[in-house]
């Protein structure tokens, strides 16, 4: 099986995202992330989900969920034409003794202290999951006490539009 990205724009209405996610669980396909929020219209919102498939049945479910009324437009973004990443939360255990090393580890990965308390350090950290997967590696040695991390968001490279093409494309078949 292989990883694909897909970009696929809704209307901003209840229920859109139940409908697509059970697409994929009918066909017993893995989420292997899943990210939505708004986009630059208010009236349509981005759905980014990373799915472990093989290409035959990912175009099937493309077929599916370009049926679905309240789906706009689809587009599997591949990784070297697109820009992707994962946002992560860590908080690592920082005693007076570690503090030093784990801040040291932050600025190495160019990720942020966003909280500290007199035990503990909270890192927020942004990238790609081989990034993100070392920062954890290197931080690990001093406690993960906890983490929380967002699914991949994406967006094609250069300077076009995906939702300005697709709302100009149903502007003219309206």
């Amino acid at each position: 099986m292989s990883r694909h990205t897909l970009s696929v724009l809704v209307e901003n209405k209840p229920g859109v995202l139940t409908r697509v996610s059970a697409l994929f669980a009918r066909r017993a396909f893995n989420i292997h992330s899943l990210a939505v929020g708004p986009t630059e219209h208010e009236d349509v919102s981005r759905i980014t989900v990373v799915v472990d498939v093989e290409e035959l049945p990912l175009e099937q479910v493309t077929k599916q969920l370009n049926k679905l009324i309240n789906v706009i437009k689809i587009v599997e973004l591949e990784e070297k034409a697109s820009v992707q990443r994962e946002l992560l939360l860590v908080k690592v255990r920082a005693d007076d003794a570690s503090r030093t090393a784990v801040l040291q580890v932050v600025d190495l990965f160019r990720a942020h202290v966003v909280d500290v308390s007199s035990e503990a350090v909270t890192i927020e950290a942004t990238g790609g999951p081989e990034k993100l997967s070392a920062l954890l590696t290197s931080l690990g040695p001093y406690g993960v006490r906890e983490i929380v991390q967002s699914g991949t968001v994406a967006i094609g490279r250069g300077s076009r539009s995906m939702t300005e093409r697709a709302l100009d494309r149903v502007a003219r078949s309206a």
